[in-house]
Parts: structure tokens; sequence; C-alpha cells
């Protein structure tokens, strides 16, 4: 069963659209078959990835530190919690287990586990598939600064192609898991 670690937010965010695209990866997820990777806890975009795929028949998988675990944030429905000793051991953990990655809006923590991810490849330390949800422009801005970091010599142009970027969670996850490529 190949597994899926989503990154996004603990908040719920302002727009409506940023639960609802929770959802929808949570439950293509499960129908997909895929096992959800995600950082346990049961509140903002996080809880609603979660719940979707648990509803869906998802298998869900959360890795929560002990500290939050103790602000009473973990999900108690998920099939499996791991409860780990710090954040570092958490995006370790979450990469280890991932077969692809995806990021939902979040965050400077989503951000600070997307970046940490596309530095790995980047060093070649993985070659896991890395995509962002782009729902109603959030990453906008966030691709911009990439351009500009590629235009100014800082970051080859390949490392910024290899992420994929969609506007729609199913075609985000086909691209992601292989299927539905056709050309």
């Amino acid at each position: 069963m190949p597994s899926v670690t989503v990154f996004c937010g603990s908040s719920a965010g302002r727009r409506p659209a940023y639960r609802e695209a929770a959802r929808t990866v949570g439950r293509a997820l499960a129908r997909r078959g895929c096992r959800l990777v995600y950082g346990g806890a049961r509140v903002g975009l996080m809880g609603a990835l979660a719940d979707a795929a648990l509803e869906a028949g998802g298998e869900v998988l959360g890795v929560i530190p002990e500290h939050l675990l103790a602000k009473e944030l973990g999900h108690p429905g998920v099939g499996e919690l791991e409860v780990v000793a710090d954040m570092h051991q958490r995006k370790a953990r979450m990469a280890a287990l991932a077969d692809a990655f995806v990021a939902l809006p979040g965050g400077i923590g989503t951000l600070e586990e997307l970046f940490e991810v596309l530095t790995w490849a980047q060093l070649g330390l993985h070659g896991k598939p890395v995509g962002l949800l782009d729902v109603g422009g959030f990453y906008d801005g966030l691709r911009g600064f990439l351009q500009t970091v590629v235009a100014e010599g800082f970051l080859r142009p390949a490392a910024v192609a290899d992420l994929v970027v969609r506007c729609d969670p199913e075609e985000l996850l086909d691209e992601l898991l292989g299927e539905g490529a056709a050309g």
C-alpha cells in the first residue's frame, strides 16, 4: 500500500475551500488504497484531512510529538498514532514513511516541512515526488519566489521543475502516484 505524507495547517484557514480541499485529498487517498501519513492532529486542515480519509474507509497514520499530544491535539480516531519526542523526529518519521509528499495550504510549519523534503530531494537523499495543491492561488506567491531564487542563481531550475503543482487534488495525486498520466 503506497503511503502519501501530507503537510497542512493545524488551522483551517479563512477560506472554506481549504477545508474542502483537505477533505477531498483524504477521500481520494482512501479511494486509491493509499495510506495517509500526516501530523496526527485532530484540528484544522489536519483534522479535516484525517476525518475524510477515515470516513472513506482509508488507513491513517498520524505522527505527533509528545508536547502536542500533551496539549490534547492528537486525533483519537486514527488507526495508528505514533508519538515521537520532538518535531525533528516527527519530520524524519513522516519522510521515512512516505512514497510521495503533498503540501496543502498551511503556515510556516507546513512550509518548513515542504522545504525540508525539497532540500533533501535536491541533495539526493530521496527521489520521492513532491507536490503542492495550489488551492485558489494560495501558493502563487511562493511559486514566484522560487522563480526569483532560480533567477538569482541560488537554486537549479530542475529543483523547481520537479515540484508538481496542481489546483485539482485528483490531478495532483494522479501525477504523484503515476496514475492517469497518458500524455
